[in-house]
């Protein structure tokens, strides 16, 4: 459409890693207000791979011109199956997990500084991993996926989606102060109900109003709130099945432009392997970029998105794609 913002695939970016590393998965990547590139990486490396390979770091840091310029993490220490990132207005690292109920704040260069939860104990009645969700523990998650920390205060929000169907929050030392969320029923799935879900609450995002967008995953939605969890409003991506919920879902992740009013909303939908662009204010996606494929610029199991300050566009990949793709803003 005419006047939504164009994207060229970058194979500038980023540089070669160290001699012999390799990655696992790559399901976050996460742009700091310094334009550094923060990537997650769960080092599932295959028994052929560490035959002759270097299992990467769970953390890597870049900078924009494709440089890795920290690289860091215990995997016996950092919760299992790493899941996203996000950095505060303290420049600390907040990491989640999806294989576990903790989540952990580390410094920019790695040292670890605070938990909440215990490795390996989860939400549920037994603390057990295979237990439905409690949905409202306050010391502890329950296979947390997205991350984000407001700018105003440091609190820090995490959607608590592949266990529990909620949005926590907590201050900066780690205090809980307030949840909102639960499984949604397919009658109000199809009704678009607000506040509740249908699977995975999978991204959380804090645009510059102070509105809380939430990837309702197999919902085929953002819902957007505010900080207390009002329901403000549904932004639909129906590009999936005709009855919800979507087994794959098409509300993966979402990212704002980076002008004063983020004009754009970008969202990742990994059923379809596509980015869309949607004007913000309406909701309307005016384009979309991506296929599904192994080739420059395709995308295999695209997870997340991030968008820096001069309006570049980075997808990772999860499953066997294991990139972070740049996309150049051009028009």
């Amino acid at each position: 459409m005419s006047g939504a913002p164009r994207f060229e695939f970058d194979t500038s970016w980023p540089k070669p890693l160290p001699a012999g590393w390799i990655t696992g998965q790559l399901p976050c990547v996460y742009v700091d207000q310094r334009d550094n590139i923060l990537i997650v990486n769960r080092g599932n490396i295959t028994d052929e791979e560490r035959e002759t390979c270097i299992q990467a770091p769970p953390v890597m840091i870049f900078d924009p011109a494709g440089n890795m310029i920290h690289a860091w993490g215990d995997w016996n220490v950092m919760p299992s199956t790493p899941h996203s990132c996000a950095v505060d207005l303290d420049n600390n690292v907040w990491i989640s997990a999806n294989g576990d109920g903790m989540v952990q704040k580390y410094t920019y260069d790695g040292k670890l500084l605070l938990q909440i939860g215990t490795k390996g104990v989860f939400d549920t009645a037994d603390g057990g991993k295979r237990g439905p969700g409690a949905n409202a523990a306050h010391d502890r998650l329950n296979k947390p996926a997205g991350i984000a920390c407001d700018p105003d205060n440091g609190d820090v929000y995490f959607a608590d989606g592949y266990g529990n169907r909620r949005i926590v929050v907590f201050d900066k030392n780690g205090k809980f102060l307030r949840q909102w969320g639960r499984q949604a029923t397919p009658e109000e799935m199809e009704a678009g109900v607000g506040g509740v879900f249908a699977e995975v609450v999978h991204s959380v995002d804090i645009s510059r109003q102070g509105l809380v967008y939430v990837g309702d995953r197999q919902g085929d939605r953002v819902q957007v709130f505010d900080k207390m969890g009002n329901f403000k409003r549904n932004i639909w991506v129906r590009t999936g099945t005709p009855a919800l919920p979507d087994k794959r879902g098409t509300a993966w992740w979402t990212a704002f432009s980076p002008d004063r009013e983020q004009k754009y909303l970008y969202v990742m939908n990994g059923r379809n392997e596509q980015v869309h662009v949607l004007d913000h204010a309406s909701g309307e996606i005016l384009s979309s970029f991506g296929r599904p494929g192994h080739q420059l610029g395709d995308f295999t199991h695209g997870h997340s998105l991030a968008v820096d300050s001069r309006g570049n566009l980075y997808v990772a990949e999860t499953n066997w794609g294991r990139r972070v793709h740049r996309f150049r803003l051009v028009s």
